[in-house]
């Protein structure tokens, strides 16, 4: 089976501060780095690296070809990422002693996307496979319609959270994730808590509280604990949850057996500095052992 991820390629520029700068507060930076980075090639990197094939659909522009190239090291199938005359997509990154940050996004290219690109790609996936989107790119709807009429599984990762997106995917996907302040953001803006929404499975990562999957055909809900690490950069620890999520599901795994093996795989990139650089392979994250705590 493929996981087809219609997603962002960001080139992610990290600047290490003391502490994330109040308004108005100007603070010297002691480091500096750029990596990969976007919510879909996050995502598309942790699927690869999980285990699963991969194709990323989205852009890039003549400055992005080196993400490109770099996607492709990581066993991403690049064919459908388009080169096109917008500049890529770029986020400033401010992390902090605790690994905690504050990013700014801009969306080049991952915004600039054509139909017939979305309908090029989409012709060679087949029933047994999954789809995944987020919120950096446009298309997200027109990209979820061709993959249900293709009978894909539809799997939307509600962020950065928007609540007009939100609202215009909730009918066409078949598995929803997101996180504990996006799922109160979702309550707040639709008045339905998560297991009255209507997607057949959702799934809430608590950070330090774990895991969260409703069935809301069953009515059942189950928490999975979280992987206690001490954390250096937070940054793309969710993408990597969901892009591992699916790599186990495109596996034949239960949803069981997947969340744990996802919760582990965030736990282990957040002990490192980077975004899609700092995924761990899956056989780093089976034998890894986490420290133990308290």
């Amino acid at each position: 089976m493929t996981i087809w991820c219609l997603g962002s390629v960001n080139a992610d520029h990290f600047y290490r501060l003391p502490h994330l700068p109040a308004p108005g507060e100007t603070l010297a930076a002691s480091d500096y780095s750029r990596g990969l980075g976007g919510k879909g090639a996050n995502m598309a990197v942790a699927a690869a690296r999980g285990g699963a094939p991969v194709e990323l659909v989205g852009a890039v522009g003549p400055d992005g070809l080196w993400m490109k190239a770099r996607l492709a090291d990581y066993g991403v199938s690049v064919r459908h990422l388009a080169e096109i005359a917008e500049a890529s997509g770029h986020a400033i990154i401010s992390v902090d002693a605790a690994g905690e940050n504050q990013i700014t996004i801009y969306g080049g290219a991952n915004r600039a996307l054509e139909p017939a690109r979305i309908d090029t790609a989409f012709a060679e996936a087949r029933e047994c496979d999954i789809f995944v989107c987020q919120n950096e790119t446009n298309l997200q709807r027109a990209g979820a319609d061709i993959a249900r009429s293709r009978g894909l599984r539809v799997v939307y990762a509600a962020a950065p959270f928007e609540v007009e997106a939100v609202r215009e995917m909730l009918d066409v996907a078949d598995l929803l994730v997101l996180n504990a302040v996006e799922a109160r953001q979702l309550e707040e803006a639709t008045g339905l808590a998560p297991e009255a929404l209507p997607v057949a499975g959702i799934v809430i990562t608590l950070g330090a509280d774990g895991v969260r999957w409703i069935d809301t055909k069953t009515g059942q809900s189950r928490d999975f604990p979280a992987v206690a690490v001490t954390a250096v950069d937070t940054t793309g620890a969710g993408d990597t949850f969901t892009g591992y999520l699916l790599a186990g599901l495109d596996r034949g795994m239960s949803m069981e057996a997947a969340i744990p093996l996802a919760a582990k795989a965030a736990a282990l990139k957040v002990t490192r500095r980077g975004t899609a650089d700092a995924i761990p392979s899956l056989s780093e994250v089976e034998t890894w052992a986490p420290p133990a705590h308290g």
